[in-house]
């Protein structure tokens, strides 16, 4: 039986974290359902282990399915930009490590989505055994130890080339 593990997606221009949506996405398409079945398959199933306020559904109800067309054709990234996370408790080290971030991303000129996660559990969800961790577009790139500039600098100009 799959994990259900926290993934974030775009809805409007916010990043929500949604718990399951790996597992729905993988059951769905295993059915085969038609397009409007598999928007109101994934948005119940997502919604039974996720709060989803009223007035957002057809936003969540339309991201749901952009990710299920996503996994259909075989995409892995969102192309939508950079996002960075930065996994800790918030001690020194993980503060450093944002700034780092944030005075590298100044220095290239580049956007990004910077989210700081401090939560226990969503941090072993997301796999980390060490922090400070540093995950670049869902990819991992350091973990235990702060990065230099110049490989912090490195991990996003592969991002964006």
């Amino acid at each position: 039986m799959d994990a259900a593990t926290s993934r974030t997606i775009s809805i409007g221009n916010r990043h929500i974290g949604l718990i399951g949506l790996d597992i729905a996405i993988n059951t769905a398409a295993a059915r085969g359902l038609q397009e409007a079945e598999a928007m109101d398959f994934l948005y119940r199933t997502v919604k039974e282990k996720n709060y989803i306020p009223a007035a957002m559904e057809e936003q969540y109800k339309t991201a749901l399915f952009k990710e299920y067309c996503k996994h259909r054709r075989g995409e892995r990234d969102s192309g939508e930009g950079l996002v960075i996370r930065i996994f800790g408790p918030g001690c020194v080290s993980c503060n450093g490590l944002q700034q780092l971030v944030i005075e590298v991303l100044a220095e290239m000129k580049q956007a990004a989505d910077i989210e700081q996660i401090h939560d226990p559990d969503e941090i072993g969800r997301a796999g980390i055994l060490q922090t400070p961790a540093l995950m670049i577009n869902s990819r991992l790139k350091s973990s235990g130890l702060l990065p230099t500039r110049a490989q912090i600098e490195q991990w996003i100009r592969e991002i964006s080339d």
